[in-house]
This record gives structure tokens, sequence and C-alpha cells, in this order.
């Protein structure tokens, strides 16, 4: 993973285990206590629940960053689905993941941690062939959208939906890790 010397000392970046559902779910239930008291109620208010943490698990590949032996962040990757939303905007790749739940520890932003997670991400991605990563970010005071381009990221377009009846705008944003496009002769190769 993310080399030693580029950590902040006593952090590691390693895959999640079961042993880390307790402790991601205190983490991400106080960094949205922490986004809702900066940004008022929203969608990253939800608490997710052990059990929720733990379907994320088996449906991903969970990055834990740990400084000493506390979880102090995470980022999940897991396949891109094209039908389950407009990827008409997205680059045309034959294998794609989605960035999902990037997450740091109040007490630990503004370290670099955020940038080593993605770093891991992007590093975990192209070493197993991918082509590149997709993610959206709240169009809002409270998304990373910004955070994300710095990372290597570029706006791909934009995708509104629906919060108990009040609508949303997500950055949908892409970083492509090969510069390759899909095979046009063949249809891209399943992502699931």
């Amino acid at each position: 993973m993310t080399s030693p010397a580029h950590l902040p000392p006593n952090t590691t970046i390693s895959l999640a285990n079961a042993e880390d559902v307790k402790a991601l779910a205190a983490m991400r239930a106080a960094i949205a206590q922490d986004m809702t008291e900066r940004f008022g109620e929203g969608a990253w208010s939800a608490v997710p629940s052990k059990v929720t943490v733990m379907k994320q698990m088996r449906a991903s590949r969970v990055f834990v960053a740990r400084r000493e032996s506390k979880v102090v962040g995470t980022v999940r990757l897991a396949a891109a689905k094209p039908l389950a939303f407009d990827s008409s905007v997205f680059t045309p790749v034959n294998h794609a993941l989605y960035v999902l739940g990037l997450a740091v520890a109040p007490q630990m932003r503004n370290q670099g941690l955020g940038r080593l997670l993605m770093d891991t991400a992007k590093e975990a991605a192209s070493s197993s062939g991918v082509d590149a990563l997709w993610l959206d970010a709240y169009d809002h005071a409270a998304g990373a959208g910004p955070f994300y381009a710095k990372c290597g990221f570029r706006d791909a377009g934009s995708q509104p939906y629906i919060v108990g009846g009040d609508v949303q705008t997500d950055r949908v944003m892409v970083c492509e890790l090969r510069a390759t496009l899909p095979d046009t002769d063949h249809p891209p190769l399943p992502t699931a």
C-alpha cells in the first residue's frame, strides 16, 4: 500500500477486516456529527449502523487508516455499475471502480491523510488493471469536489437526485488511471 515514509507518524493504511466494523461505524458517526454541526442537516448527517458497515465491507474493498491502533480514516472501492446511474458522462473504459465513503476523523483533518487514502485507492485500482476511478461529490459546501480535483479527478458532469422531496446535485468526477479507451469491436467486460 502507501509507503510508510509518506504517512504521518504512527499511521498505517491497510485493508479493513471484520474487527474494524465497530471502529468504522463509530468514526463515521463522529464525522456525521461534525459535518452536521458545520453545515447543518444533510445527506452527510446519516450515521451508518454496524450492519451497514459489514455490508459495505462485503460489497467493496475497504481501506482503513490507523493512527497507532485507532481507525482514523477510510475509503472504499466498489465495482462501477453503469446501469445504476447515468454513466454516459464518464470516459468510456473497459474497467472502472467507484470511490465511495472517503472519510477522515475530524481530529486528523488537514494532515494529508485524505490524500494518502486516495493515493492508496488509486494504487490498488491501477495495480488491479482498472482504467479509471469514478465518484460523485455533493455540490455543496460540505462536498469534497475541490479536494478530489487536487487528487487528480476532473468534473465529468452532474447528477440530480431527490432527498425527502428536496432536489440535490452531485458533482460527477473521474480520474483516468490508464490512457486506454475500450475496444469498440468488442463489448466492455462486466464490472460486477
